[in-house]
């Protein structure tokens, strides 16, 4: 690695535990949200180095005195070190974030410079003080051992919008299993997963257990299709998801996908938004609108319609925007030139179906460089409107009108999505039941907060199998059973 004064220039990948020369002169150019300048550059993987780094985890992997067979406190040792790795680059790994996605600084703070970290030792800590095996009295007269082993060699396939998070979500309960694991993160957001890789070697994981291949779709591809690989786990879009489980389907490969969202904000007759408005801002415009699970599509009752649409279109014009670097902004700009063309699009869309515009629509002044879009709110949506059905991924919220619960529920649920939502009350136990008829993967009442604890997923278009809780543990194992005194049984 060469650090640039101003600049972060990688010249190798982090395979088989230490920096490897890349197959190919090409490389990934990142540059800066805000400002379109030249940030810093990785290699570019080919599909030779793909297989350079499978072959690293399969061999770790299958060490019969390596990390599989680790036991889980001495894992856990590991782990912790590289969590402290993590957690001494954190400020590093924040900067990196926003000056690439142009996620705001105190956002990447928390998401992407403390997460990581925590994640870890919530996994390492639930495989150690977890029995991995129980025996089991059976009714035919012997016993089975059932006994939780990692699954193996893990594809994940990580996007840029949070990208360190995200990775975490994959990469601390594997690792916590006992997996190994191949890497590929977005082109968009390079430069953190190396520093990442910079921690991984100071922690001193063994070779091969984790690597670090950055490329585009086409190796992504294959590294989801090596004959060589276990599970995958991809987060991303609904499209490209949907190839993978296809991939993934005849393979009969396990996969883990966390895809798109069109999640619905619930605001019940009886609602306080503005006691609320902080937690409202985070569940449906955070990340500058660039997270899968916000509440995007907000239904709002027809009796209070035009004080919610003041609500929140207030709220989206008092942001501040701004240079992501900056403490004090709220809303920076999208992570390219492409995802800013998307959203514009998507905003025209709006207009030429009939929404009316409330605020934003157009890019701010004063930002003639970097890739920005105005928070926009559109009213008088109708929930089969373009913009009502299909993820745009950037600040554009919807405001949609119901007469009564029944139909704000069945709006809620006329969606191809279910991976998020929230319900605004200040009656719980009636947001609760409001919430409990929504078709969804996860909602939040009053707030919505991913806690590790507590599987996250969704359902119909929006993905298979879950993340966080005990629950992403498990989708890295296997179970073995093991029959004892299978003779008495037999007799």
């Amino acid at each position: 690695m060469t650090a640039l004064t101003g600049t972060t220039d990688y010249q190798q990948f982090f395979i088989d535990g230490d920096w490897t020369d890349p197959s190919s002169p090409r490389t990934v150019d990142v540059r800066a949200a805000a400002t379109e300048e030249y940030l810093g550059s990785v290699p570019e993987a080919t599909e030779r180095d793909i297989d350079a780094a499978v072959a690293a985890a399969r061999r770790a992997f299958d060490d019969p005195q390596g990390w599989s067979r680790w036991e889980p406190a001495r894992r856990r040792e590991a782990l912790e070190r590289f969590a402290v790795a993590l957690e001494k680059r954190a400020s590093e790994t924040a900067t990196r974030v926003s000056s690439q996605n142009g996620m705001p600084i105190w956002l990447a703070q928390q998401f992407e410079g403390g997460f990581p970290a925590l994640l870890l030792r919530y996994y390492s800590g639930l495989v150690s003080d977890t029995p991995q095996e129980e025996t089991r009295q059976g009714v035919l007269g012997g016993r089975a051992r059932v006994i939780r082993e990692p699954i193996g060699v893990v594809g994940a396939i990580v996007p840029w919008n949070v990208p360190q998070g995200i990775t975490f979500l994959k990469l601390a309960p594997a690792l916590a299993a006992g997996c190994t694991l191949v890497l590929k993160p977005a082109p968009e957001t390079v430069l953190d997963a190396m520093l990442m890789a910079e921690a991984a070697a100071e922690a001193q994981l063994p070779a091969g257990v984790l690597n670090i291949v950055p490329g585009g779709s086409e190796v992504g591809a294959h590294l989801v299709a090596h004959p060589q690989v276990d599970k995958v786990s991809f987060t991303g879009s609904t499209a490209a998801g949907r190839t993978i489980a296809e991939t993934c389907g005849r393979l009969l490969r396990p996969v883990t996908l966390e895809l798109g969202g069109k999640s619905a904000a619930i605001v019940l007759d009886d609602a306080d938004l503005a006691s609320t408005i902080e937690s409202f801002f985070a569940s449906t415009l955070l990340n500058n609108g660039q997270i899968c699970w916000l509440s995007t599509r907000v239904l709002a009752p027809r009796s209070r319609y035009a004080e919610v649409v003041d609500t929140v279109s207030g709220l989206v014009s008092s942001l501040r925007i701004g240079d992501p670097l900056d403490e004090n902004t709220q809303m920076g700009p999208l992570v390219s030139a492409r995802q800013r063309d998307r959203v514009e699009s998507y905003i025209a869309k709006g207009r030429a179906e009939g929404a009316r515009l409330t605020v934003g629509g157009g890019r701010p002044e004063g930002f003639d460089r970097g890739w920005y879009v105005q928070p926009t709110v559109f009213a008088d949506v109708d929930n089969n409107h373009t913009i009502a059905q299909e993820e745009i991924f950037g600040p554009v919220l919807s405001v949609i009108p119901y007469s009564g619960e029944d139909e704000a529920v069945a709006i809620a649920n006329a969606s191809d999505y279910g991976l998020g939502g929230s319900v605004w009350t200040t009656d719980p136990e009636r947001g609760e039941a409001v919430a409990r008829r929504v078709h969804t993967g996860s909602i939040g009442i009053n707030a919505y907060v991913n806690d590790p604890v507590a599987p996250f997923g969704g359902i119909k278009a929006s993905g298979i199998g879950r993340e966080l809780g005990p629950e992403a543990l498990h989708s890295y194992q296997v179970l073995k059973t093991v029959y004892l005194d299978a003779s008495s049984a037999q007799a």
